[in-house]
This record gives structure tokens, C-alpha cells and sequence, in this order.
């Protein structure tokens, strides 16, 4: 049984923060080996000053192997582009243009290394009006439409969280996958190009359905009367969520588990187009009625009736949940640091594959990844005028960060 379908596959990551990381973190987690190619002394910019001790990075990066080496230098360049042919697989996620002034662009790479696979993931793609503003995962939720879709109308607010880092990251994962799979009938490699502007538009199939259809621009509340749902707070604080759809069942169901035979009658709501048309005002009887009853007594109640439904979870109770644990969707936590990491989405066989190790230290593998291509003399030579950085070696100077894009 193979669980790790990439096992033998070899990824060297040019680039920092989360995007490009969580990507490669995905395609880790399912065997690759990945290197990540970063700057001296401190490293990734996501590393936060905080080594492999920033839950941050090690969410993102666990299990890869740090090469700091200063890509800023003509001798960095020169070893990366020695290590490209023993690779798979190069991932950047630098301003456009950034990574070919620099000698690392998709034409010198491939040059080097005919069927690799060279993706690049920036802001708004490698062209347009857009392309050479910075972008991060705030910008790519404004730009994709999400700050008005999960806002109310005239009141737009931020999200809790990063959409735009991670659904980039998953976009990238997926176009590297299909290159690999169209390599192995090809035998050529291609160039897999994506950015936050174009994978938010996954995410916005349905609000411009919506928009299509209706020709109001979607907000926060107007696809609730279609999906018939409800966030409700019950008698002992909590929340649960119900949605019902278009299913005239589950319109039963909920009317039974509520004890209101009358409302299943109503004409304003016996019927799913009814129902849509006098939603909000539905909100407010089905709200009174969820303010009776605690948050165990509706659980019972709507499982009993099969009635769609979902506590509301904080990120403790979801750590904590009996289906979590069954999907086994995390790492057990360690002692040392208290931090869960996050398995990949998928299964193979009913296995899902492990989070191998820890988040590497700066420089923690620049020796043994230096040495498939350097002799012992040059790394030292390399390591004493700062070009590489070892861990818990010093260095001659710092070399300074290059700009990503910051996703």
C-alpha cells in the first residue's frame, strides 16, 4: 500500500510565507522530499525571528530540509543551479521577474534539466496591469471578492483567517500533480503558472452564479434564502448552524424536531419557493424557537429527526472532536512545543499520510544538501564569506532578504 505517492519525487522551494509553502507542505506530507532554499542567518521571513519554534512556520514547513544559501550572490545562484538537475520539481513564489534577475528563471532552469517541473506562484500572474504589485493574502481576498461576499451590504469587514495563502497553496499542489502525472506519458516537464487572483476564483463559482442569475451583487446574507440556512444561538450560549436546501424532507424534518407541525402548513413556508420569498422573516420564528432548548438537547433533536446540522466549533473544539480524531486529520501533539499539524485532505487506502518531523532549523541540512554537489573545501570556503549558512554557525555578513510577493 502506498500512501505516499511522492515518495520519489524531489522538490526545491524558492520562495517564503505561506502560499508556496502550504503547497509544498501538501506535496510533502504525501512524500516528497522538499528543500527549501532560504536566506541566511534568519531565514524565512515566516519563521518570525523565532527559528523552528514559530507554530507559523512549522505549520507550513515541517518535515522539509533547510538549504540557507544567499541567492543574492553569484556563487548562491551557482550551487542552486548545480542542485537543479538532481530535482524534480522547482517552486518559486517571487515578484514577477524577481527570480529570472536573479539567473533562477523557468528558461535557465529547464535548460538544465529538460522534463522538470517549474512553477511559479505570484500576486496577479506574470502580466497585466497588476503585475508587479505586492500582494498578500488580504490583497488576494479583496481582489477575489470575498471581503464583499462574506461582509454585509455597505458594512465590508476582514475575515478571521488567511483564505487566499492556503486556497494558492492548494491551487499550486493540484497544477504541480498534473504536470508530474503529464510528465510520466510525456516525458516532458512543463511550467505551472498561478497566482492569488486566479485561485480566489475557485472559490468565487457560486457568488457570481449568483450574480448571473439575480444581477445584484452577492453579499453575506443573499444566498441564505436559496440555501435555506440558519445560524441560531441556543438556550445555554451556544450556536449551531442548520441548512436545509431546497429538500422539502429536511423542511419536514426541522418543523418535526422544532414540535411545529403548524409552520410545515403555513403557506408562507410550506413550499421552498415560499420559504425563500419570507426567509428572513423565517429566520426570526426558527431563532425563537432554537432560544428554548440547550445546545445538547437540539443535537439530540435534529439527529433524531436527520435534520442537516452543525455545531458551531471554536478552533479548541475542533482539535478535540470525536470525527476529527476518527479522520486521525492530526498529528498527535508533541511535548515539546504543543502544536497539532494538520495531515493532508486525502486518504489513500483508508491511510492518511503522516506529517514526518519536525520544522527544520535555518541552514539545519545546508551541509549534506551542499555536499551532493561541493566538496568539503568549497562548502567551508562557501560557509566562511556568508554565501551558505549552517545552523549554530556564524556567518561573515547577513545577506538581505529577497522580496516575495508575501504570499
Amino acid at each position: 500500500m502506498q500512501h505516499k505517492p511522492l515518495k520519489d519525487i524531489r522538490i526545491l522551494e524558492l520562495g517564503g510565507y505561506i502560499s508556496l509553502p502550504y503547497a509544498t507542505s501538501l506535496l510533502c506530507a504525501l512524500g516528497a522530499e522538499v528543500v527549501k532554499v532560504e536566506k541566511t542567518v534568519n531565514g524565512d521571513d515566516f519563521r518570525r525571528l523565532a527559528n523552528e519554534q514559530s507554530p507559523y512556520f512549522a505549520q507550513h514547513n515541517a518535515g522539509k530540509r533547510s538549504l540557507s544559501v544567499d541567492i543574492k550572490t553569484p556563487e548562491g545562484v551557482a550551487l542552486v543551479k548545480e542542485l537543479i538537475p538532481r530535482f524534480d520539481v522547482v517552486l518559486e513564489n517571487m515578484r514577477p521577474g524577481k527570480v529570472t534577475a536573479l539567473g533562477l528563471g523557468p528558461e535557465e532552469c529547464k535548460a538544465l534539466r529538460p522534463d522538470l517541473v517549474y512553477g511559479s506562484v505570484t500576486g496577479f500572474g506574470n502580466g497585466g496591469p497588476l503585475e508587479n504589485r505586492p500582494a498578500y493574502d488580504t490583497i488576494g481576498q479583496a481582489f477575489g471578492g470575498m471581503y464583499s461576499v462574506l461582509s454585509d451590504d455597505g458594512d465590508v469587514q476582514l475575515s478571521g483567517t488567511i483564505i487566499a495563502d492556503l486556497v494558492t497553496g492548494l491551487s499550486t499542489a493540484t497544477g504541480v500533480l498534473a504536470a508530474l502525472v503529464g510528465r510520466l506519458s510525456s516525458g516532458v516537464g512543463q511550467r505551472v503558472d498561478t497566482s492569488l487572483m486566479e485561485a480566489m476564483s475557485t472559490l468565487a463559482a457560486d457568488a457570481l452564479a449568483q450574480y448571473y442569475d439575480t444581477g445584484v451583487n452577492p453579499t453575506r446574507q443573499t444566498r441564505h434564502p436559496q440555501a435555506q440556512n440558519f445560524c441560531l444561538e441556543t438556550a445555554s450560549g451556544e450556536f449551531l448552524v442548520v441548512h436545509l436546501s431546497s429538500s422539502e424532507k429536511f423542511w419536514g424534518s426541522l418543523c418535526g424536531a422544532m414540535n411545529r407541525p403548524d409552520l410545515a402548513e403555513d403557506e408562507r413556508f410550506s413550499a421552498y419557493r415560499a420559504r425563500e420569498a419570507n426567509y428572513f422573516e423565517l429566520v426570526e420564528t426558527v431563532k425563537a424557537e432554537f432560544a428554548k432548548r440547550p445546545l445538547d438537547e437540539w443535537e439530540k433533536l435534529l439527529t433524531e429527526f436527520d435534520v442537516p446540522f452543525a455545531p458551531v466549533l471554536t478552533m479548541a473544539d475542533y482539535v478535540k472532536h470525536p470525527q476529527v480524531k476518527w479522520l486521525e486529520m492530526l498529528e498527535p501533539e508533541p511535548e515539546e512545543n504543543g502544536l497539532h499539524l494538520l495531515r493532508p485532505p486525502w486518504r489513500f487506502d483508508g491511510v492518511r499520510p503522516e506529517r514526518d518531523g519536525a520544522a527544520p532549523r535555518v541552514g539545519q541540512h545546508t551541509r549534506e544538501i551542499a555536499a551532493e554537489v561541493c566538496d568539503e573545501d568549497r562548502i567551508e570556503d562557501l560557509l566562511a564569506r556568508g554565501v551558505l549558512f549552517a545552523d549554530g554557525e556564524p556567518t561573515s555578513a547577513d545577506a538581505q532578504p529577497v522580496v516575495t510577493n508575501g504570499c
